[in-house]
This record gives structure tokens, sequence and C-alpha cells, in this order.
């Protein structure tokens, strides 16, 4: 049976690559997206009108698709002002409503629109974040905030729209949420059975993996 939760999609952006100056250097980045009026096909790798300049680092099918919590936007306005800071301003291709970090786990599925995804991983911001919003402090300051939002695979292609509903579907147990494998990553001091659990997530991609099994083999070792 299925669970509605009080959780929608408020906006949807997408964006093609474009190049930037910064710092004096001419910066080729996807980051920059424009909220969509109407319906947008999800697919495997990417929502249509969609792309990202370094697949290397982004996109892929465990990327295909990244959100955000509209719940943040007013604690970085309060924090950053007198910047403006629009939805769709973290590059993210979903803002949503009633979801957060400490409830998204791991492996989660579920629809939004005609589409089902599946939670991946969260957030590990690069430089081109301090690109879009002009300012070095903010790659610090996303990860210790911990407000990393989260990364969709896309098991089911279909449209998805501002204001659909977004309904959990299922999730694996003895899962992690987004917020603990956040900590994970960027905690100096990780927890060891949380790096374990990890470690062993068939949902996380699997180069988180062999990071997380790396880092407890660190920890044993000292």
């Amino acid at each position: 049976m299925t669970h509605v939760l009080p959780a929608q999609l408020v906006s949807v952006h997408v964006g093609l690559p474009r190049r930037v100056e910064w710092k004096g250097y001419s910066v080729l980045t996807g980051i920059w997206k424009e909220p969509v009026d109407g319906p947008v096909v999800a697919h495997h790798l990417n929502l249509d009108g969609d792309r990202q300049a370094d697949l290397t680092v982004h996109g892929g099918a465990a990327k295909a698709i990244y959100a955000y919590p509209v719940e943040h936007y007013d604690l970085w306005r309060r924090e950053l002002v007198p910047m403006e800071v629009a939805w769709g301003m973290f590059g993210e291709n979903l803002t949503t409503q009633g979801l957060s970090e400490e409830s998204v786990l791991i492996g989660e599925r579920f629809q939004i629109g005609e589409a089902v995804c599946a939670v991946t991983q969260p957030r590990q911001p690069c430089y081109k974040l301090a690109v879009r919003f002009g300012r070095d402090d903010i790659l610090r300051r996303f990860v210790q905030s911990r407000r990393t939002g989260w990364y969709f695979s896309v098991e089911r292609e279909g449209a998805v729209a501002a204001g659909d509903p977004i309904i959990r579907l299922d999730a694996p147990a003895g899962s992690l949420s987004v917020a603990a494998v956040a900590d994970l990553l960027f905690a100096r001091q990780p927890d060891s059975e949380q790096l374990r659990v990890a470690a062993t997530l068939p949902a996380l991609p699997w180069g988180l993996r062999l990071y997380f099994e790396e880092r407890l083999a660190a920890l044993h070792e000292q």
C-alpha cells in the first residue's frame, strides 16, 4: 500500500551548460537552472531540457535529478542578506516541500507525477556552487549546514510538474537517512557503526560504498 506524504513538488528547473567568467577563467557549467511551466519528462539520465557540463562528476543514472527542499531557502536568505536567493539557485531540478534530509532515506522510492524515483545520495558540492553564488564561502556554509538536498535515480520515466504530490512508495529496511550519509561524508570523526552500514548499502553508488569501506578500515588502523 502506498502512503501519501504531506509533500509536493513546488518548482521544476532545467538548464543547459553555459560559459561564465570566474576569477579570470572561463568556466563551463550547468548549474544555472530556469523554472519550467507545465510538465517536463524525467528520463533515466536527466529531465528534458537539462544537461550537465562535466559528466565525470555530475549527471549519470545515480544523479539523474537533484532535489532541494524549499524549506531551506528562508534560512539561506537570512544568512546571505542582502543576496537574493531564488528557487533553483542551488542548481536543483526539483524544489520540494515536506521532505528533509533527516526524513528521506537512501534507497527510498517516490512517485512524482508519472515518474518513479529512488534516493541515491546527498550532494557533495564542487566549486561551481561558488561560481553560481559568486562567493567562495558558500561551499563551507553548505557543508556545515548539512542542507545538502539529494539525488534521485529515475526508475520509471514520466512527466513531472510543479504542484504534483510526492508519494512515498517504499524504503529499504535498515537504511540510513540522507542526513546521516552527509555526516559520514563531511564529519571529521564519522560514526563507525554507520560507516559499516553505509559501506554495505546497495542503494548507494558503488564509489561511495567503497569510500566508506576505506574510511572504516582507516578507523580500525588507528
